[in-house]
């Protein structure tokens, strides 16, 4: 059987017969009917929709227009802003950083970063100059706070409550979903001066944690994060379509951003979130947000995923030859839920509790295995642009469906088309 690495590099993709993959033929027309009805209603203007079972791709389609005003067919080669579905990445490049001695997870993002020394908590706000009052943490934040979001740092314009996005807003703390006319060190060094929400620790808030993290894989590794990236996850993965900064040469892949306006698709043409270019793939600039920075395609985020299926190794496309990306030990503490028992997820996004988190994607637990078809051990995230992935060791199978909405209502496709999958299966 050949890797899922080299099928899906070949880019000339031969599907799988459904019989072969175990999923019903009838049963998986149903995936085409979700994304069908999103279309017709004016949910999405298109998609794709990638599905790989016992590391064979059987389901890879392309749905609608990438660009509707020049009616460009959507290709499964079309690239994505994937914003959130960076910071899985992110924490991959962490933790082959980790593995090499860089630094221990408890220890303090201080020692490394020493504005974060002594943080402090908002106990107060104004609303009308938005100042505030702190009092001191009851700890220091450590590199496994920022992986597992429970440092207290909010986000700027996105998933944070008003009065945070206030404080940053007039700090110039940016939302990172983009890529900034500033640098990670101008910008983390601003974000360590700003008030925690709540106590390291204390709780699951959803915020700024991984741009930070991104900041330290320069500092430990000495390299600017996109090079970095590029030479320990992208070209090991052959990831030839995942970038901070896409090359002209392949912008005209990246798919047009759109908006509900009235209940009609319509593409973004003004800033979005606090003043960030739609285009931002296409500009340059050196704040690399390994929170929400990166542009894909589904079959590279695929081989990304296929990476922890495969307990952290990769089949070279051009040898065959298998080599560790990171040991198994690492896969299975990444995927081993961090969160201590009382830790809530507050204040966003909306997770249905218990909330299971790992370093760096939700997971299915038995604490939680009753709230989706996910077999236990599954884990998962999405992207602000109404993107979404999920890998299921248990079936060995991969969930890839991408749109390309902004403050999307229609976020719930992505767990039709989970349904979908989940029940074409026969085994």
């Amino acid at each position: 059987m050949k890797s899922i690495f080299t099928v899906i590099a070949a880019m000339a993709i031969t599907l799988t017969s459904y019989a072969q993959s175990g999923l019903d033929a009838q049963r998986t027309s149903r995936i085409d009917d979700v994304i069908n009805r999103h279309i017709t209603a004016g949910h999405i203007p298109g998609a794709t929709a990638l599905v790989i079972r016992h590391g064979q791709v059987v389901y890879n389609k392309a749905f609608g227009y990438a660009d509707v005003a020049s009616r460009k067919t959507m290709q499964t080669d079309n690239i994505f802003r994937i914003a959130s579905q960076t910071k899985a990445i992110i924490s991959l490049g962490t933790m082959i950083l980790w593995e090499e001695g860089k630094f221990q997870l408890d220890d303090p993002v201080s020692l490394f970063i020493p504005a974060f020394k002594n943080p402090r908590v908002k106990v107060s706000f104004n609303p009308k100059d938005s100042s505030y009052t702190t009092r001191p943490a009851t700890r220091e934040i450590t590199v496994r706070d920022l992986l597992r979001h429970t440092s207290g740092i909010a986000y700027a314009a996105v998933f944070s409550d008003p009065q945070m996005q206030a404080i940053y807003a007039k700090a110039g703390v940016p939302s990172g979903v983009g890529t900034m006319a500033s640098d990670l060190k101008t910008k983390i060094n601003l974000l360590a001066q700003q008030p925690l929400m709540h106590d390291p620790g204390l709780a699951f808030t959803y915020g700024l944690n991984t741009d930070v993290l991104g900041y330290l894989i320069e500092i430990w590794s000495g390299q600017p994060l996109d090079v970095f990236l590029q030479q320990r996850v992208f070209a090991p993965l052959d990831m030839q379509d995942t970038y901070f900064h896409l090359p002209p040469a392949k912008q005209k892949k990246l798919v047009t951003l759109y908006e509900d306006v009235n209940g009609k698709m319509l593409p973004v043409t003004h800033p979005i979130y606090e003043g960030v270019d739609p285009l931002y793939p296409n500009r340059q600039g050196t704040y690399l947000s390994g929170g929400a920075g990166l542009v894909s395609t589904a079959a590279d985020y695929a081989k990304f995923l296929a990476l922890f299926l495969h307990h952290g190794k990769y089949t070279d496309q051009h040898d065959n030859t298998s080599k560790k990306l990171i040991s198994p030990a690492t896969v299975a503490l990444m995927l081993t839920n961090q969160l201590e028992k009382g830790v809530r997820p507050s204040p966003l996004p909306a997770q249905p509790e218990p909330f299971c988190f790992g370093l760096g994607f939700a997971l299915e637990t038995a604490a939680n295995d009753h709230l989706m078809p996910y077999s236990i051990g599954t884990f998962s995230w999405g992207g602000a642009f109404n993107t979404h992935y999920w890998a299921d060791p248990k079936q060995d199978l991969i969930g890839i469906l991408f749109t390309q909405e902004y403050l999307s209502p229609y976020w719930s496709i992505g767990d039709e088309f989970k349904v979908a999958v989940y029940q074409a299966l026969e085994d």
